[in-house]
């Protein structure tokens, strides 16, 4: 009964309590930002067909979470997500053939500002760190044909194996744009995660999540981390080549793999309210396990190798929950 609680504990505090324990971690340590200049925005999976048809289709999980299903266009691709949505943060996955360039296996996560200009501050930290920023601008067709400026976007490597992290921080013209229906600005510079989501998490149980732990190569690994440490994340790094990073409330650890081996292995949710009752939900080949207590864990099995991305490497993919008001 309090296998959720602790599985849950020990993927979002105890892998990445400060200090941690010296034989856990190694290598230099991040200084941290009071608060942060980015937090953990949303993760992308694209995984096996029956597993996506089930999260797209389960009647339990439309109950469990604010879900939608939506295909996003940038003016030159498009993309089609089943979104499950939080307070702040959401999750987004792919089947075969959902998003340009991606394999089942390959996984993706953005960080995102909650202020006004503080990309910019993460840019030039990152620079600091001898971490030459990419940078460009991300844009989105309302559907009239005629693209707009939706959110900038900072990385460090234009190529990935399986494994692909991005910093983004919405415009301030998009936000404000009536089609959209955003809410006005809660404070100076507000361009938060919460005022991009709605409010419809409040009519289920999902509430945000608190923790993921993907699968990825090595040097995916290397070359993803620097942006964390830019953007003010606790980070450390383990002896088994993984890292974990901590925002102050999402944790995400990152396990070293071969490319054929790599996937989402688990996700850590926080619920509205606590569960007086265990509930476990088999969601294609993944299963998800809610309560007791103010918490879920969702496990996915390894990917068939077959499918996963084992030679070449991904492009710059940037998958997001479409613009416009839920449907």
């Amino acid at each position: 009964m309090i296998g959720v609680l602790v599985a849950v504990v020990a993927l979002v505090a105890g892998a990445f309590a400060l200090p941690a324990q010296a034989d856990d971690a190694v290598g230099p340590q991040a200084s941290r930002h009071p608060e942060p200049l980015l937090a953990f925005n949303h993760a992308w999976a694209m995984v096996d067909q029956e597993t996506a048809d089930a999260v797209q289709h389960s009647e339990y999980l439309g109950q469990f979470a604010d879900r939608q299903v939506r295909t996003g266009n940038d003016g030159s691709q498009t993309w089609t997500g089943r979104y499950l949505r939080g307070k702040e943060t959401y999750l987004e996955f792919f089947g075969p053939g959902d998003a340009p360039g991606a394999v089942v296996g390959d996984t993706g996560l953005a960080v995102s500002a909650d202020d006004d200009g503080d990309l910019a501050a993460a840019s030039d930290a990152l620079r600091e760190l001898g971490v030459e920023p990419q940078e460009f601008t991300q844009v989105t067709d309302p559907g009239d044909g005629v693209p707009i400026p939706w959110f900038d976007v900072l990385f460090t490597s234009g190529e990935y194996d399986t494994f692909f992290a991005w910093a983004m921080e919405y415009r301030d013209e998009f936000l404000g744009d009536p089609r959209f229906g955003f809410p006005p600005p809660a404070y100076d510079g507000d361009v938060s995660r919460d005022r991009y989501n709605a409010d419809r998490y409040l009519e289920h149980e999902l509430r945000d999540v608190v923790g993921v732990r993907i699968a990825t190569t090595a040097a995916d690994i290397e070359a993803m981390v620097p942006l964390w440490r830019a953007g003010g994340l606790a980070v450390r790094e383990l002896r088994d080549g993984g890292v974990v990073a901590f925002d102050g409330m999402t944790a995400i650890h990152l396990v070293p793999v071969p490319a054929e081996e790599a996937g989402v292995r688990h996700i850590a949710l926080a619920l509205n309210e606590a569960a007086a009752e265990t509930h476990t939900e088999r969601i294609g080949n993944s299963t998800l396990r809610v309560g007791p207590g103010a918490y879920a864990l969702w496990t996915f099995g390894q990917n068939d190798a077959a499918s996963t991305r084992s030679t070449g490497a991904g492009g710059p993919l940037f998958p997001a929950l479409p613009s416009g008001k839920a449907g």
